[in-house]
């Protein structure tokens, strides 16, 4: 039998499909999307459970003309299958494939890119108001999770949306009842009788006597705030809350039953002003294992679909490595059993960031604050103000959204805040959204703080107890993946703040390296030296700030040949840090610095080990330039 997505145009042939129609494409959907991801690995939980509000929403507005907004983009997989990207789903977050987010350059209805959340609201007024000038036919929907609606910008979007009261569709995909209990039938009758064609054609009638003159102010406003109490009553706290911002509220509704949904948005499209449809919501809904532990299959790896067994690429015997955000988690919860005043904060991450496992040990001193990065870092700092040793575990790329709090609430009152940032360098298949490439050049430009980077897990845990008893801030920047396997210290040892080390001494080439890219390159200078004779030395940098001025006052000017080596954008880098510093010291060099890193561009998604050669700062790619350079005949070696 035919499947109706498979002999229809998508997403046009859905807006004359009836009710029973819908729900068989939502079924052909959902098993599409547990095939393909099964076989591709990608965001899983969070799309099952907006099948039927994607198909909802592609039936009754006519995009790319109306505008969807998807808030971040886990939850838009059924958008790009209905939008001309089904047969390329198994591609997604692969190298030349699919984003796994939004991108308008992948799509045209992809309205706006999505990676961070909390943004969905305020692009879609932008986009409401420029349509208020141009051509008001057209709709705009946001369509927004229950965890993103938490960002202080989502907040500060409703609130001008009610200033300026335009026509504007917010979808609240509520999947944990974190903004109200459902209060069910009975709020979504009521929600329905206020926002039917008939109220709402007399509710435009009203407001046009009201604006003639014919129908008093004091009684418009006391009619309007009666019909708002009494939806206030029915609906419970979540439709005052919305309707304080000035928005018609429908809802609670089953996100999915189709039939209440498409009534829903054609209410909502009539409405002459902003309206939320609060949709309930399962994650992971129509595969069971997701349904059961949506967290587990929020992101997977390929699978079994019918023993939902993941299939990992077989490893040979060996001990299984840790990542670093365990080793992180495990560092600071070993710190915190021995000094009180340590604390942790995520904002929304603690999975992601390790700091689950610290939970379970030192739940007292863990803060999960939502998804307000700019909250975590100010609540940071008032705890420090009070004797406190805060740590923020932020991804890179998400400590971008509180620079200035960073900038003004920190680092302006030398506070010893400890930033622990994730996935500092490229991050893999997440792609351009979610790169941790910048973070050193927006901090290393800020007085007062340190920036470090550990070669590996051992050192990892040394600068962890170096910055918990550090007096001013301090970050820490480590890559997503697993650390090397070395053995640990027994004990915590302080590291000098600004002090590099010499790891690997030669005499013809100097790679002056960061982070756990310094172990690369004692693996590469090893391999140059036995198979070219050439001698390199290699310089574990630890710090981008402050650099340690005595060491390589000493060794750059020994060398014809100099690298340096970050996983991180060259400009305002590490590299460009040495640079600086060379000619603010005026030292004379043999030859040019050559850096090695992330150019002036956004890196797509594709595996780590892709995106390094992409970039052209792997191992090869470093050796290859030293060889060219070497000037001197190659040393004759026995192999």
């Amino acid at each position: 039998m035919n499947r109706i997505i498979d002999t229809i145009s998508l997403p046009e042939g859905l807006r004359s499909l009836d009710i029973q129609s819908l729900k068989l494409v939502a079924q052909e959907l959902r098993d599409e999307l547990i095939s393909s991801v099964s076989s591709s690995g990608g965001h899983f939980a969070s799309s099952l459970g907006t099948v039927e509000i994607s198909v909802a929403l592609h039936h009754v507005f006519y995009t790319p003309k109306d505008k969807l907004v998807w808030d971040v983009g886990h939850q838009a997989y059924i958008h790009k299958m209905l939008t001309g990207r089904k047969d390329l789903l198994g591609t997604i977050r692969q190298k030349d494939g699919l984003s796994g987010f939004l991108r308008r350059e992948e799509s045209e209805h992809d309205s706006f890119g999505a990676g961070h959340a909390g943004t969905s609201i305020s692009a879609a007024l932008g986009m409401a108001e420029a349509f208020s000038k141009t051509d008001p036919s057209r709709s705009v929907v946001a369509i927004i999770g229950d965890g993103s609606i938490t960002a202080g910008m989502a907040i500060e979007a409703l609130n001008h949306t009610g200033a300026l009261k335009r026509k504007l569709i917010v979808i609240l995909n509520d999947n944990d009842m974190s903004i109200s209990p459902n209060v069910g039938a009975l709020s979504w009758l009521f929600s329905k009788a206020i926002t039917s064609k008939l109220p709402t054609m007399a509710r435009q009638g009203f407001k046009e006597l009201h604006k003639k003159g014919y129908v008093p102010d004091l009684v418009y406003n006391t009619i309007d705030r009666a019909e708002e109490a009494a939806v206030g009553f029915f609906a419970g706290g979540a439709a005052g809350w919305f309707e304080s911002f000035g928005f018609r509220y429908i809802g609670p509704l089953d996100g999915h039953n189709l039939e209440d949904l498409v009534t829903a948005l054609h209410h909502a499209k009539d409405q002459d002003g902003p309206v939320l449809i609060h949709a309930r919501t399962a994650k992971g809904k129509g595969y069971q294992p997701a349904e059961e532990d949506p967290l587990k299959w929020h992101g997977v790896i390929p699978f079994d679909k019918t023993s939902a067994k993941f299939i990992s690429t077989p490893q040979p015997a060996a001990k299984k490595l840790p990542s670093y955000s365990e080793v992180f988690a495990s560092a600071l919860a070993d710190l915190a059993d021995k000094d009180q005043k340590i604390v942790a904060i995520t904002a929304a991450m603690p999975t992601g960031t390790g700091l689950d496992k610290f939970q379970e040990r030192h739940p007292n001193k863990f803060y999960d604050v939502a998804i307000c990065e700019q909250h975590a870092v100010t609540f940071a700092a008032g705890l420090a103000c009070e004797g406190f040793k805060p740590v923020c575990a932020i991804y890179s790329t998400f400590l971008q959204r509180a620079f200035d709090q960073v900038v003004h609430d920190v680092c302006l009152q030398n506070l010893p805040v400890i930033f622990a940032m994730d996935r500092g360098g490229v991050v893999g298949n997440d792609g351009h959204t979610h790169q941790g490439l910048f973070d050193i050049a927006y901090l290393r430009c800020i007085p007062n703080i340190v920036v470090m980077s550990p070669k590996d897990e051992n050192e990892f845990r040394h600068m962890m107890y170096t910055a918990v008893n550090h007096n001013g801030p301090i970050a820490i920047r480590y890559p997503r993946g697993n650390a090397i396997g070395i053995e640990i210290d027994p004990e915590f040892k302080k590291i000098s703040i600004g002090k590099a080390e010499v790891v690997r001494e030669g005499t013809d080439a100097l790679v002056v390296a960061l982070g756990p890219l310094v172990n690369d390159a004692i693996t590469m200078a090893n391999n140059l030296e036995t198979t070219q004779g050439i001698s390199t030395c290699v310089i574990n940098a630890r710090f981008a700030k402050p650099l340690d001025k005595d060491l390589l006052k000493e060794y750059l000017p020994r060398f014809n040949t100099i690298c340096t080596w970050e996983d991180h954008a060259l400009m305002g880098g590490f590299g460009s840090a040495i640079l600086e510093f060379v000619n603010e010291e005026g030292i004379a060099l043999k030859s040019e610095i050559k850096r090695f890193g992330v150019g002036d561009y956004f890196v797509t998604h594709a595996s780590q080990k892709e995106q390094y050669q992409m970039c052209g700062y792997d191992s090869n790619a470093i050796s290859s330039y030293i060889l060219s350079n070497f000037k001197p005949q190659l040393k004759a070696v026995n192999v």
